[in-house]
């Protein structure tokens, strides 16, 4: 029933930044939801980025974006972002943000545990 649309994405040159914005649309608790980027190149499995908790706050990153992604929310605005700093060629992909689907236990390492996908927002780094 919820719906996720992200945006922000683009073209840029290596050490460029993008910020993501993910923001849920219909009827929906969205500040009870923990939510999660990630990101899925052609022929390759969607792995995860980033995930910001429901309760705390806490976040999480996967080794090659640490130091360089901050994910943050606005529970007012119903928007997530992922601001994306010193951007690299290997950081190409499509970007997807999605809820978890157990409400806190959850791994943010893996698709299957959120769900409300969007459609995604294509980042290309490229000199």
């Amino acid at each position: 029933q919820v719906q996720f649309v992200e945006s922000g994405g683009g073209l840029v040159q290596p050490g460029e930044s993008l910020r993501l914005s993910c923001t849920a649309s219909g009827a929906h608790a969205f500040e009870y939801r923990s939510i999660g980027w990630f990101r899925q190149v052609p022929g390759k499995e969607r792995e995860g980025v980033s995930c910001i908790s429901h309760l705390d706050g806490s976040t999480y990153y996967t080794d090659s974006v640490k130091g360089r992604f901050t994910i943050s929310r606005d529970n007012a605005k119903n928007t997530v972002y992922l601001q994306m700093n010193d951007l690299k060629p290997e950081d190409t992909a499509t970007y997807y943000c999605a809820e978890d689907k157990y409400l806190g236990d959850y791994n943010c390492e893996d698709p299957a545990d959120f769900e409300s996908w969007g459609q995604g927002t294509q980042v290309t780094v490229s000199s």
